[in-house]
């Protein structure tokens, strides 16, 4: 009776797995996107932030009516500089990548935050629009005020990355130089042995 029990809850268990499987591997998209943000300093002591986002189609068919809005970059801490928050694309084959970016130049001093950005998308087998969110990106430090790098701190750093293989080295090539190059002993020997 035990073995006719844990059979059937086996058979059960296996259906289970099998059907899930056919469904994870159904035909549709499915979207990833992901969402970087870095800071540069220009000479002027302003700061200009380009942000790029890349979406990707890992699924199995197209999506269709592709939209992006990122609309986390509130305008009073931040101007446009060159492109859009928003852009709209036909379509994204299975397989695709697509890539947005835009420059803000930043008003005010301060941490953010930024959300977010929201891609919607159309499947041709539902009428309802599909959402889908990128990644966050790590707080940004806005104007903070940065120490100025110092002259040697270059040297250290290279030092530190690259202070054995750089040890090694020249160990070698004094041993080299020590081997090639004769002694004066026996410079000397040579000189006394031709008399």
């Amino acid at each position: 009776m035990a073995t006719l029990i844990r059979n059937s809850l086996m058979k059960a268990l296996i259906v289970i797995f099998f059907a899930s499987v056919a469904t994870a591997t159904g035909d549709a998209p499915f979207i990833v996107a992901h969402k970087k943000a870095s800071l540069t300093r220009l000479k002027s002591g302003s700061e200009r932030v380009s942000v790029s986002i890349d979406i990707y189609n890992q699924g199995f068919s197209t999506a269709y009516d592709m939209s992006l809005l990122d609309d986390s970059w509130p305008q009073d801490m931040f101007d446009i500089v060159s492109g859009n928050t928003s852009r709209s694309w036909e379509r994204l084959d299975a397989g695709g990548l697509l890539s947005h970016s835009f420059e803000l130049e930043a008003k005010k001093q301060g941490m953010f935050y930024g959300a977010p950005a929201v891609i919607t998308f159309r499947i041709p087998t539902k009428a309802a629009l599909q959402e889908a969110y990128s990644t966050p990106i790590l707080p940004l430090d806005v104007l903070a005020e940065r120490p100025p790098e110092k002259k040697f701190d270059w040297a250290k750093r290279l030092l530190a990355k690259y202070g054995s293989q750089i040890s090694v080295i020249s160990i070698v090539v004094l041993f080299i130089y020590l081997i090639v190059t004769p002694s004066k002993s026996t410079a000397a020997k040579a000189s006394k042995k031709k008399r």
